[in-house]
């Protein structure tokens, strides 16, 4: 995966925890693709400062997911739900238990919302 898309998903992870300047600043070069320059301009700093702040809130993101996990996690549980999914389309099932099937075809749906 390139790095703007990695940092982009962590941002949606564990950019609150971030401080303020840190986020305007990751937010502002990878999701709406300015330049150091163009976003020293909107924040009011220097290019600098911007680059730090970018270079501290991008070491931050990738330190909370090496302890905490929650990318992973969410991509693992993505793909059982995938594998999930395709299993019970593949099931071939009786008349008695069709009932059995929606009630795990509706737990899935569940699951998949809320990821």
């Amino acid at each position: 995966m390139d790095k703007n898309l990695s940092v982009s998903i962590l941002m949606d992870f564990y950019g609150q925890l971030l401080t303020l300047k840190q986020l305007d600043a990751l937010d502002l070069y990878y999701n709406d693709d300015l330049s150091l320059s163009e976003i020293a301009d909107e924040l009011g700093i220097s290019r600098q400062g911007v680059r730090d702040s970018i270079k501290r809130g991008e070491k931050q993101l990738y330190e909370f997911e090496e302890k905490l996990g929650l990318v992973k996690r969410f991509r693992n549980i993505s793909k059982n739900i995938d594998k999930l999914n395709s299993v019970i389309d593949s099931l071939s099932i009786s008349d008695c238990d069709k009932d059995k099937l929606n009630e795990i075809k509706e737990i899935s749906k569940s699951l998949s919302k809320d990821l």
